[in-house]
């Protein structure tokens, strides 16, 4: 069976965007931002693996699954189908249609859908946000990938939504942890099941 993975980048005080939306508070490049490359080129937009020279596929992640005001940033920047070299998924209840034709559209039962993708076969899953995503998906998170930015933000967006919707507890354990020389830390948490 794939795995779910909430692969996402937070401030230490566990926000991933700011109330708005914005994540230009969080760092570009560094040692941090060539190991990505490197170890998760398919996590990259595909506009910028095109500008990076990037063309190798991913060993990790074939199929990408985001809120719909995670594809909003894409779509601000300038894309509808910010990740073209993967199978994408947009969740919204309010979308009438898909946004684009590369993109499908999961308008109803997001968890019901990622049971369903979860049985079939290639790899994995990576959940890309938001928050609120992530807290209806929390039952299927299998893994999460966290790039920990030293960063206070204050208030902004959470990693998981609202504290007060959140279901019962689901305990992780950590499987790796890296911390680079920019200050970011790379930790890996497996759920206990």
């Amino acid at each position: 069976m794939r795995k779910l993975t909430y692969y996402v980048a937070s401030t230490i005080d566990g926000f991933i965007a700011t109330e708005d939306g914005s994540v230009d508070f969080f760092p570009v490049g560094g040692d941090h931002g060539s190991a990505i490359a490197a170890h998760y080129p398919e996590t990259l937009p595909t506009k910028v693996r095109e500008a990076l020279g990037i063309d190798k596929s991913g060993t990790t992640f074939d199929t990408v699954v985001m809120g719909r005001k995670t594809h909003d940033f894409g779509v601000r920047t300038g894309t509808s189908s910010p990740y073209a070299h993967l199978r994408q998924f947009v969740v919204s209840g309010a979308l009438p249609e898909s946004p684009d034709p590369d993109v499908e559209l999961i308008s109803a039962d997001p968890l019901g859908r990622v049971r369903e993708l979860k049985r079939e076969k290639g790899l994995g899953i990576w959940l890309c946000g938001g928050g609120e995503l992530a807290q209806a998906l929390l039952p299927e998170i299998d893994q999460i990938f966290l790039k920990l930015y030293p960063i206070v933000l204050g208030r902004g967006r959470p990693l998981f939504g609202s504290s007060a919707r959140l279901p019962d507890a689901a305990r992780f354990r950590v499987l790796t942890s890296r911390v680079f020389e920019d200050g970011v830390a790379f930790l890996k948490y497996s759920r206990i099941r």
